[in-house]
């Protein structure tokens, strides 16, 4: 559901329809938002986005009426991590998130959703690497039952070499560690980059490690975690372009 308050000089007149476009394909999907009755200084509608078949990306949001486009502008970021994490508990295929653009205009941003692993933080700490987190798109409850978990750690130059260590998960919330030991014997002779997932009792699927549910964009250019040397060997998380979590050894 999109809820929208509009200050407006004019009522919304009959047949003005609520214009979303695609910004890759210029597809456009409208519903008629008809009147709001008599004049006034704002107007407070709510839209159902479900029935409009909107697809994964960037959708830019305008008014229309007789043939005449108007993109709407918007001073509100449309942004609230606590609002993140209670939509983030239900199950879902999509995701849907309104912001402003950086010229003030309101668009939505959607993506694909699968249930995964939020990372909230990350450290080494007495040779271990320690993440906690959300599992986000589950549709587990944020209460205290435990489920069983594991971490896994692939090596992406060859699917031979992996480690694995158990989790604690908590209702929605994770937390593992893995010493840093362990990951330089399951491969001792290369430099690689290794790709953490994790695998819960009652989610049908193995899970990635990645952090998409925040106001930070392109983590892989704006956050740098200091490395940490295991027998010579630096040792450090990044990010991917895709905002997915990695362990890079060596190099």
């Amino acid at each position: 559901m999109l809820s929208l308050r509009l200050a407006i000089e004019e009522p919304l007149v009959d047949g003005t329809e609520l214009v979303l476009r695609h910004r890759a394909t210029g597809v456009e999907r409208g519903v008629l938002l008809g009147t709001p009755g008599a004049r006034a200084s704002e107007a407070t509608l709510a839209v159902s986005l479900a029935p409009l078949v909107l697809t994964a990306g960037r959708w830019d949001a305008y008014l229309r009426h007789d043939g005449k486009r108007m993109r709407l502008r918007s001073v509100d970021p449309g942004f609230s991590l606590d609002h993140l994490d209670a939509y983030a508990l239900c199950r879902r295929t999509l995701a849907y998130r309104s912001y402003r653009t950086r010229n003030g205009f309101l668009a939505l941003k959607i993506d694909d959703a699968s249930p995964s692993a939020e990372v909230r933080a990350i450290w080494f700490r007495e040779g271990r690497f320690e993440v906690t987190g959300l599992l986000a798109f589950t549709g587990l409850d944020d209460d205290d039952c435990r489920h069983e978990a594991r971490l896994a750690l692939h090596r992406r130059q060859s699917e031979d070499f992996m480690t694995r260590t158990s989790a604690t998960v908590q209702g929605v919330r994770f937390h593992a560690a893995f010493s840093l030991v362990d990951v330089l014997a399951a491969d001792p002779d290369g430099a690689g980059t290794w790709e953490p997932s994790l695998k819960v009792e009652g989610v049908p699927t193995t899970m990635k490690l990645g952090s998409r549910l925040d106001d930070i964009d392109g983590k892989r250019r704006r956050l740098h975690y200091p490395s940490a040397r295991i027998d010579g060997v630096p040792i450090r998380p990044c990010y991917t372009a895709d905002d997915e979590l990695r362990i890079e050894v060596g190099g």
